[in-house]
């Protein structure tokens, strides 16, 4: 079974929904013969590198909400991070453009080393307060994971260095109709959207497990609409509702 997730390193729900499918995948009897592929997606490709504004201003800006109403929603965001074993630093948060980062991750799968860079840079954006869009800053990441420093950086300054691989992935969430983050897509015919419950994507491994067969490349949808708002879109995150 092959799991494709497409994400993005700044967007709060997909390393809330990555950590949901590794809970569901611990408890999935045949998680061995599952592999989990990571997929690029700018959530704002025109987002500058060095954003002179805090996480909160640049979520009241977008909604068009006072500062003090975007801490709230950015709370309820951290606390359900927090339901996964996360912790998210939004005063310290470096919002930035993630095109080189996924370049690096890209360097990283070259290397063996997707699945450990992803989390890093991931780690190094939510809860380090690190500015992923820097390059000496993902050189330091790259080599965390025992990769070489000096050629992580010279791939990050080379612009078109895995440039074409993040458009690829791209292109391929356009003709899926993928418009938010996180997504993953089992075997290239079920879709689950969002960073749903723990039980959701568990019922869906199960369930996939089951009934693959040589069936039509259809995608079924197999999210639940309690967790509808967990994604986000065009740069935007859905704010949670106070229960």
């Amino acid at each position: 079974m092959k799991i494709e997730v497409w994400s993005d390193f700044v967007c709060p729900f997909c390393y809330i929904g990555k950590r949901r499918l590794e809970e569901a995948l611990s408890q999935f009897p045949n998680q061995d013969e599952v592999e989990v592929e990571f997929k690029s997606f700018e959530l704002d490709p025109n987002s500058p590198k060095n954003i002179d504004k805090s996480i909160h201003e640049v979520l009241a800006s977008k909604y068009g909400m006072s500062i003090e109403q975007a801490k709230q929603a950015n709370q309820g965001v951290g606390q359900q991070a927090a339901g996964v074993g996360l912790t998210y630093h939004f005063d310290t948060m470096k919002p930035t453009n993630t095109f080189d980062a996924h370049r690096l991750a890209k360097f990283a799968k070259e290397h063996g080393k997707e699945a450990e860079v992803t989390e890093k840079l991931l780690q190094a954006y939510f809860t380090e307060g690190k500015n992923i869009g820097d390059y000496e800053t993902l050189a330091d990441i790259t080599a965390s994971a025992g990769l070489d420093r000096q050629q992580a950086l010279t791939a990050l300054q080379d612009q078109t260095a895995f440039a074409n691989d993040v458009r690829i992935d791209e292109a391929i969430a356009q003709q899926y109709g993928i418009s938010g983050v996180p997504y993953f897509v089992i075997n290239q015919k079920y879709a689950i959207s969002g960073a749903q419950p723990t039980e959701t994507f568990l019922g869906a491994l199960q369930q996939v497990w089951q009934e693959e067969t040589a069936a039509p490349v259809v995608l079924k949808d197999l999210s639940t609409e309690s967790a509808a708002d967990a994604t986000c879109t065009d740069g935007s995150c859905g704010i949670p509702e106070e229960k």
